[in-house]
């Protein structure tokens, strides 16, 4: 099988994504960054989301993704590129590395910075607690490595299944462990897309996805 079709086959996740073109700057910075926030990923340019190859002048391409990269990406990110041909069609490989400058933000609009993290197939709107810890090594690494539930996990999900929402100190009380325990499983539970957290109130809380 080609390798293309290898690729494609696996389908739309954490670390790839497929997009027929490029055309807006703004937007593409958001994936951009979700991946470069987190473990890095692969962007496929001239493949459907249904996974149908369809082709496109790579150079054209390049252009806005080099647009979005320096100018819409805060700190702006380095891509590589690869191109391959598929029955006389031409797809542009985007590969984003993990940053070790995160967390990195992208341009919505005109001094309106955010951060984007990459949640299953997603690029997802990061708040200021997963910013926090995108700084934080520790707490990154320890959020986004292969997901072993245990105890805390489990006691958290489970109130969560009768209770609408749950804030940290209810969390500490619960589980009986430390602030800074309790702060690191629910930025790891947010960064897998277990639990949504709400930032915009007084008080920060969860909920879950």
């Amino acid at each position: 099988m080609h390798d293309l079709l290898r690729l494609i086959a696996i389908g739309e996740n954490e670390q790839l994504d497929f997009k027929k073109t490029i055309t807006h700057p703004d937007k593409i910075a958001r994936t951009l960054v979700s991946f470069a926030n987190t473990q890095g990923g692969i962007l496929l340019v001239g493949v459907q989301d249904n996974g149908t190859i369809v082709g496109v002048d790579p150079e054209e391409e390049k252009h806005t993704l080099e647009l979005a990269a320096q100018f819409y990406c805060d700190p702006p990110l380095t891509l590589d590129y690869k191109e391959i041909e598929y029955e006389k069609r031409l797809v542009l490989e985007v590969i984003v590395p993990e940053s070790s400058l995160k967390p990195h933000l992208a341009k919505v609009k005109e001094n309106d910075w955010r951060g984007y993290v990459r949640v299953k197939d997603e690029s997802v709107q990061s708040s200021k607690m997963v910013n926090k810890a995108l700084r934080s090594e520790t707490a990154l690494t320890e959020a986004t490595r292969p997901l072993n539930l245990d105890k805390p996990d489990y006691q958290v999900l489970e109130y969560l299944k009768t209770n609408r929402r749950i804030t940290l100190a209810q969390f500490m009380k619960l589980a009986n462990i430390s602030q800074r325990r309790a702060y690191r499983i629910l930025v790891k539970l947010v960064l897998h897309g277990y639990l949504r957290l709400h930032d915009k109130e007084k008080e920060d809380y969860y909920t879950l996805s």
